[in-house]
């Protein structure tokens, strides 16, 4: 999935009469910012501010080795799909402590990117969690890192416990290719659940 090129992407182009909202999730230190910032055509809104010492006894750095900054409020970034279509990615702190901002956030989304580690994938319960209550469909893109165990994808959905219909890929998150194939996975579901709910 490609973003259109632009002479100007700051702006949207006249021709687009669709926006739709995406919000990209998952716990502490899974790669959100990164991602939104990948796939974003606009420089993203970053809210990062620099991990203190008062945070310490309330975040899990395990896994998440040279980490220094973390999220506070949101990451905001905009693709444009096609002449007339453009997503919004917002991306949801991964402290629970932000939990009531995330059932804000999934307000209005279409549905949600849900980013999972394989070094911490019980952490992705609380997120999956939410966003069933809420009753927004999701895919689950497990992200790469250099020191992540590899495990066959039905043994990754079978830990999870993801429905057989739940998309689940395997993405690294700073590369665009990647991280554009993990979108398109999510943006195929729910194009399939609306087309099953129309019939």
């Amino acid at each position: 999935m490609d973003s259109v090129p632009s002479s100007d992407v700051r702006y949207l182009r006249d021709t687009v009469t669709k926006a739709v909202k995406i919000v990209v999730t998952g716990h502490f230190g899974v790669g959100k910012t990164t991602m939104v910032g990948t796939l974003s055509e606009i420089r993203p809104l970053r809210t990062e501010e620099t991990m203190s010492q008062a945070g310490a006894h309330i975040d899990d750095l395990t896994g998440t080795r040279g980490k220094t900054t973390t999220t506070v409020a949101m990451d905001f970034g905009r693709l444009t799909v096609s002449d007339s279509l453009v997503l919004y990615l917002f991306g949801a702190p991964g402290q629970e402590r932000f939990l009531p901002l995330w059932k804000d956030m999934t307000h209005g989304a279409l549905g949600a990117l849900v980013l999972a580690d394989t070094r911490r994938l019980d952490a992705s319960f609380p997120v999956m969690d939410l966003l069933e209550e809420r009753g927004l469909p999701y895919a689950v893109a497990v992200n790469h890192f250099d020191d992540s165990p590899h495990f066959a994808g039905e043994e990754i959905r079978e830990s999870l416990d993801l429905l057989p219909e739940t998309p689940l890929v395997l993405c690294d998150a700073r590369d665009r290719a990647s991280a554009s194939a993990a979108l398109l996975a999510l943006v195929q579901y729910l194009q399939t659940r609306t087309a099953q709910e129309l019939a």
